[in-house]
Formats: structure tokens, sequence, C-alpha cells
């Protein structure tokens, strides 16, 4: 299954929303699995955003539920605000730690403008809709420049704590310890390198969000009722709707690869036109 991810070269950078049970068919061969996508279901989680399997998957996932999560706000302006103020300070830790500037400021640029164009709109008049975020995310222009973005914040909040991190780090295959540097040039900054835990624990507190994500394995260990619930592994960093204004961000983690969890089974697209901003309507 894991090779079909990969050489999925037909698929989107990012999907529109599907129903769990596409993932579920997916795996009827596999009974545990298809458990605990029915023990997901159970808790509200109907769908799944899927991204493809191409290195870059926990990057794309975490940044695109990001913007989507401030896009879907109760209040959009506050959160707005706090991730323009997150973005910003980003943008000078990016430099603390060495990053010469011109390296990142149009992936900067780019992921900047995604988060405005929520409450402001671009030069054509359009605010931000699911349509144009999906939009915007498929596109590899774009959606690998914001990769690359967030892929250089991880390895600056690496860098820049390194006693917080120094024990964990380690060779992916060989599991030998690495220094930060060596880690953060070989197996964070390149496109196409795999995340795991360190990376997702420096990506969301470098960007103040509170990220789960649903481990689905083939482990199976019953619950009261005979279910086969999932892990979620939580990293807590100070986010959520009283701080910045957005939900956590949620991925579901199946071998060597990430999604993003949905409490939607298909896909509400708001409609080009109906973000259009016309000149009487900004009067």
């Amino acid at each position: 299954m894991l090779e079909d991810i990969q050489d999925s070269d037909s698929r989107p950078l990012v999907s529109s929303v599907q129903p769990m049970e596409t993932l579920m068919n997916e795996y009827s061969d596999n009974p545990n699995f298809v458990r605990k996508m029915e023990w997901l279901k159970k808790q509200g989680w109907l769908g799944v955003r899927r991204t493809k399997g191409d290195g870059d998957c926990f990057y794309r996932s975490f940044a695109f539920a990001w913007v989507e999560r401030i896009l879907r706000a109760k209040d959009q302006e506050l959160a707005v605000g706090a991730g323009i103020s997150t973005l910003h300070t980003t943008f000078q830790g990016l430099g603390a730690v060495g990053f010469e500037t011109t390296l990142f400021v149009d992936f900067y640029d780019c992921l900047r403008s995604l988060v405005e164009q929520v409450i402001t709109p671009d030069p054509n008049g359009q605010l931000l809709n699911a349509s144009l975020l999906l939009e915007a995310f498929t596109s590899p222009e774009t959606s690998n420049s914001i990769v690359s973005y967030v892929r250089l914040l991880t390895s600056a909040e690496l860098r820049t704590n390194q006693d917080e991190y120094a024990a964990f780090v380690v060779h992916p295959e060989t599991q030998e310890s690495m220094s930060i540097i060596a880690f953060c040039n070989y197996f964070v900054e390149g496109m196409g390198k795999e995340a795991d835990h360190v990376q997702m624990q420096a990506l969301s507190k470098a960007m103040g969000v509170n990220l789960s994500v649903a481990y689905l394995d083939g482990s199976i260990n019953n619950d009261a009722n005979g279910d086969a619930p999932v892990d979620f592994v939580k990293f807590d960093n100070g986010g959520g709707d009283s701080a910045n204004g957005i939900d956590d961000v949620v991925l579901l983690y199946r071998p060597g690869h990430y999604d993003i969890l949905e409490h939607r089974a298909h896909e509400h697209r708001s409609s080009a036109a109906s973000a259009l901003v016309t000149p009487a309507a900004m009067e």
C-alpha cells in the first residue's frame, strides 16, 4: 500500500474531501485498518483530505489545514491577525538562524498572501474561499513554495532550540544520533524528505498551533465496546480558538504517509463567484 501511495503520480498534491469509505475500500484486505477507520467515523471523523505521497505530505497537509482553519474561523479577523503575526515572527526567526532573506522571501510572500486574502480581496477582487484555497495548493509552484517555507521554519525551530530537541534527533534509517545541523541539512530542509515526530513537534511549536495526529496502524487494542480505538498523539503549543482563533490541526498518519482528517464526508465549496467583491460591495 505504501508503494501505491508513493507511485500515484496522477494524484493531486491535495485532494478535495473524500468520505472515509474511500480509504476503507483501499484497505479492504486489512481488517484491522478498517476497524480503526470505523472507530474514527464513530468519533465524527467522516472524511479525509488526501495529499500526494511525495515525501512532503506532512508539511503540505499541515500548511493546508492551517490556512483552511483560518478561512473557516468564527472570527476571521482575529485568526488572520494572529496568523500574520506568527508569519512575521517566523520571517524574523529564519534570518536570525542565518538563512538569507533572498532564499525564502518569495515563499513567505506566497503563504502570507493566502492568509491575507481571507479578509482582503486580491487584485482581482476575490476573497479566498475553499475552491481558491484548493486551487492554490494543487498548483505545484504555489504549493511547493509553501512547503519550502514551512520546512525552513521547522529547521529554524530545531536550530534555535537545540537543547530541547537534541536527544530526539536520529538518522531515520540507522537510528544513530545526529547533530541537529546535519539533520536539518539532510532530512528537513530538502523537498521530498519525510517527517517524523521531531519535525511535527518543531513545526507546530514554531507556528503556535495545536496539532493532533491519529496513528493508523495494524495493531488492535479493543475497548470495552469491542471497538478498535485509534491513538492520537497531541502537540499542545498554546494554540486553540481563544489564542489564535482557529481549531486544532488534525492529521491522519498511516505507514509512511499523512493526510488531513475531516468531520465532513464531502467538500462544501464556495463558488469563486461568491467571493468576488465588486466595487459596489466595497463601498
